[in-house]
């Protein structure tokens, strides 16, 4: 049993680039040092500063303001200057926003450094997967992607633990130890990306742009917009797990607060446990058959959730909703990856950021139908929303085998 395992870890040793390996650990890493800092910013800011709740949710709400524009900006600038040079910038400037957090005490520079995290994760997000592109044979790229997000989880899953446990010794702690992750990571990944001549590898990939040039591709490209439509009403209806789920599960439930926690914490689980056999499974499918198998299961996770009137319930629909996240994600990543240039992928990925405007329309759709109506309109509203992502998807696949066509 011990040398079968010791062979599948050395046979995963052997099957990606160790810069890939890296950027994996990298990922848990990143998404472990945010997530033990920063769900508890509000709190932070609430106990430090004498600034009400709508000031400090738009004090967390600007990074992702920064984040819709900047990983496209960010993923071109990786196509014109290298991968390397952002991504090294992107962590050391999240060492410095960190270390900002835990030393400030004026409202607007915590707005400012705020701006700048989410500029920083936008930055590095499209870029190191740029970079895990680059480096990974296409049939190996959706295993790649699979990983990633498995990796995020990881970090998504341990991060809050061990936040609330430093926090508890100083509230400060967790930021500066946030800092220092980011800092050693940058230190690391200098060491390896020079290490194993990535200036080669980015010579061979770049050519000769400017920022208005790529801006105008990208801007023409009809594929592109139907995925990035659909990304974005695939964001309003995953939002819901996200916002309006907790203020829906406190209102049915006395101890609605530790069912919700019961149920994120279910869903980093169900990623960590079985994100390798979805990936296993849905390797040999088309990306737009995993993508419509996923955003179906987003549908019955609603659908369960506005039906719900138990832990139970509650918490298989959770099972199932995860069941989408963990073939969606990948998916969209391998759909952009396959029409974006050799020498414009960090663009391309980047562009992927404009999604975001339906993390910040799902949860103000969302709150209009709880308030005006009820949790179970809500849900199975957004259940035929997650539906519906499947048409832009699917344009966007008929016009690309058009395009093949022609060509």
């Amino acid at each position: 049993m011990t040398n079968k395992w010791i062979k599948n870890f050395a046979e995963f040793g052997r099957a990606y680039h160790p810069i890939v390996h890296s950027l994996l650990l990298g990922t848990i890493l990143a998404r472990l040092a945010s997530s033990m800092s920063l769900p508890f910013l509000a709190i932070y800011l609430a106990k430090h500063t004498d600034v009400g709740a709508v000031m400090i949710g738009a004090i967390i709400g600007a990074r992702s303001l920064a984040g819709m524009a900047g990983g496209f900006i960010g993923g071109t600038l990786s196509d014109l200057f290298g991968r390397r040079k952002i991504l090294l910038g992107a962590l050391i400037g999240w060492g410095v926003v960190f270390l900002g957090f835990a030393m400030s005490d004026s409202v607007l520079l915590f707005f400012l450094f705020s701006l700048l995290n989410g500029l920083c994760r936008s930055f590095y997000e499209p870029v190191s997967q740029a970079l895990m592109a680059d480096l990974t044979d296409k049939e190996k790229r959706f295993q790649v992607f699979s990983l990633r997000y498995l990796a995020i989880n990881v970090g998504v899953a341990v991060g809050p633990l061990l936040g609330a446990l430093f926090a508890a010794l100083d509230s400060t702690l967790p930021f500066y130890i946030t800092s220092g992750i980011y800092l050693a990571y940058a230190l690391s990944l200098y060491l390896l990306l020079n290490k194993f001549g990535i200036r080669k590898i980015e010579g061979e990939n770049k050519a000769v742009n400017t920022f208005a040039s790529v801006w105008n591709v990208v801007r023409r490209d009809v594929v592109l917009r139907y995925y990035l439509l659909g990304g974005v009403v695939t964001a309003i209806g995953y939002s819901q797990m996200t916002v309006t789920l907790s203020q829906y599960v406190g209102d049915r439930f006395a101890d609605g607060v530790a069912l919700f926690a019961v149920m994120m914490s279910v869903n980093a689980v169900t990623v960590v446990a079985l994100q390798v056999p979805f990936t296993k499974w849905a390797d040999g499918l088309k990306p737009l058959t995993v993508l419509a198998i996923g955003v179906v299961f987003y549908a019955l996770g609603n659908v369960g959730f506005g039906l719900s009137g138990s832990w139970m319930t509650f918490i298989l629909s959770m099972v199932v909703f995860t069941f989408g996240e963990m073939l969606t994600f990948p998916a969209g990543n391998i759909l952009t990856d396959r029409i974006a240039p050799d020498h414009m992928r960090g663009a391309y990925y980047g562009a992927q950021s404009f999604s975001n405007l339906g993390h910040f329309l799902g949860p103000w759709i969302g709150g209009m139908l709880l308030s005006g109506y009820n949790g179970k309109v809500l849900f199975l509203t957004m259940a035929v929303v997650a539906v519906s992502a499947i048409v832009f998807y699917a344009r966007g696949e008929r016009k690309l085998a058009s395009i093949q066509t022609v060509q």
